[in-house]
């Protein structure tokens, strides 16, 4: 599972997301482990991101991934299991601030992520 948010955190730090955090959710939901919310600079630039990827999870095995949102590409959902991701553009992640409805829980900005590593 921590392989497959890496892969997501690399796909789309890789592919110019912004803004890219991940919110630990054990013991907060049940819904997945964790959350990843990036931003896309444009509709074409979210809905890129989104299939790049479905394409690059597909590639590492898991099956099931479902997606809400590409066709519009405002606010695209991805279902990969234990990592849900929300790719937005700005105007409409800053409107919903999921952030904001999580902060309780433990948010790390992806470049703090890296740097936790590094120290390991």
């Amino acid at each position: 599972m921590y392989k497959t948010l890496d892969n997501i955190l690399t796909q789309l730090e890789d592919n110019k997301a912004l803004d890219i955090i991940s919110i630990d959710l054990k013991g907060k939901s049940d819904i997945a482990d964790f959350l990843v919310i990036a931003t896309g600079t444009s509709n074409r630039h979210v809905g890129s991101l989104s299939e790049n990827l479905i394409s690059e999870l597909k590639k590492d095995g898991i099956k099931d991934i479902k997606a809400e949102g590409i066709n519009k590409s405002d606010w695209v959902l991805i279902d990969s299991g234990d990592v849900i991701v929300h790719i937005f553009r700005k105007e409409v992640r800053e409107f919903y601030n999921l952030e904001k409805l999580w902060a309780d829980a433990e948010l790390l900005k992806y470049s703090d992520e890296i740097n936790k590593k590094k120290s390991l």
